[in-house]
């Protein structure tokens, strides 16, 4: 195939990543439905913990949109809501983590950056440090900025402040393009060209910025590592013309290969979701295809997977998505979907 004027030849993992993706839809369906175990007979998916084929079908995004994006499960409009939304969500951002999010609700109240208190939410964090507690994901690293403080939360606590006080809710509000939207991100110290590009896209589920996800991707080292195994060298550099072409050309490969795969709620995998399922197909092909070694040296995968027998909560996107809601697996929903999420957190390490 020719891709970005360059002639690739594909690799046995390529055709791994379609059926991954498969796979993996299916189990999420299957957990969503809550089917009797096993949900999958694919020993790898058994045994290893990997994220969905949509990153915003993710746990943590699903909070994310859920419960910071729109608390209320409405569409805000407006100034304020502009600003609380750009707020919030780089709140939770730098530390990813929903246990510190309840956390800081918890002790202060709902949170806004109309009410929000720098030196008290500080004293929030310092206690539960203190106590052992975990403040960060292990998702992926989040570097301190470096602004002088004697804790790296006190940082970020100082970094999302000056970001308020920038004016940065509007200009993310001028933007016309997503890739506008990552080089405002990225202009701040601590935010590398995978972070910036993680954040805009979260920024992206609320009503900060609204831009179709295949504007624009970045390929993060866990996705151009998987990149690399489905196409080899000559990849290198074209990473994200390889991301659209995935994008374009889904149905194809799932239809030459003799797979199902629902698109959730009838929306197609976008760019985002391509980059993720390069970094998961990175990891899977640890086992599934050893011969195929990495620059990065790994050859297990990092995270075992734990059945949790609990019903998945109901899932919630973006309402300006637009989705069938009709054809979303609805899983059984016990409690409200906060209690849901405080019972069940569990860390889930996504090395893209």
């Amino acid at each position: 195939m020719k891709i970005a004027g360059r002639v690739l030849r594909p690799t046995t993992v390529f055709d791994t990543y379609w059926r991954f993706a498969a796979q993996r839809q299916a189990l999420y369906y299957a957990r969503a439905r809550n089917d009797p175990q096993p949900w999958t007979r694919d020993p790898i998916l058994s045994a290893h913990r990997f994220t969905n084929c949509y990153r915003a079908a993710d746990r943590v995004s699903q909070f994310l949109i859920g419960h910071v994006a729109y608390p209320g499960r409405q569409e805000p409009t407006g100034r304020h809501a502009l600003v609380d939304t750009v707020f919030r969500t780089l709140l939770f951002k730098f530390f990813n983590r929903i246990s510190t999010w309840q956390l800081l609700e918890d002790e202060l109240g709902p949170i806004s950056w109309k009410t929000w208190h720098p030196s008290a939410a500080r004293s929030v964090l310092d206690r539960a440090a203190a106590q052992g507690q975990r403040l960060y994901s292990a998702a992926y690293v989040i570097p301190p900025p470096g602004l002088g403080g004697p804790r790296k939360h006190h940082d970020h606590l100082l970094l999302l402040e000056t970001m308020i006080r920038d004016g940065l809710p509007a200009a993310l509000a001028r933007a016309t393009q997503m890739e506008s939207s990552y080089h405002l991100l990225r202009a701040y110290r601590g935010l590398g060209d995978f972070l910036a590009f993680q954040f805009t896209i979260d920024l992206n589920y609320g009503v900060a910025i609204n831009f179709d996800e295949n504007d624009f991707v970045v390929a993060g080292p866990g996705a151009r590592g998987g990149i690399r195994k489905c196409f080899g060298a000559a990849a290198t550099g074209i990473e994200a013309d390889i991301i659209a072409y995935m994008v374009d050309t889904q149905e194809h490969h799932f239809e030459r290969l003799g797979l199902n795969f629902p698109h959730l709620g009838g929306r197609r995998l976008h760019r985002i979701d391509m980059q993720n399922l390069f970094c998961e197909t990175d990891k899977y092909a640890r086992i599934a295809h050893p011969e195929f070694t990495e620059l990065s040296g790994r050859h297990r995968i990092k995270q075992h997977y734990r059945a949790d027998a609990a019903p998945m909560p109901k899932p919630f996107f973006p309402p300006k998505w637009a989705m069938d809601t009709t054809t979303l697996p609805g899983g059984r929903r016990t409690g409200n979907a906060t209690s849901s999420f405080k019972a069940r957190e569990s860390v889930h390490v996504k090395e893209g």
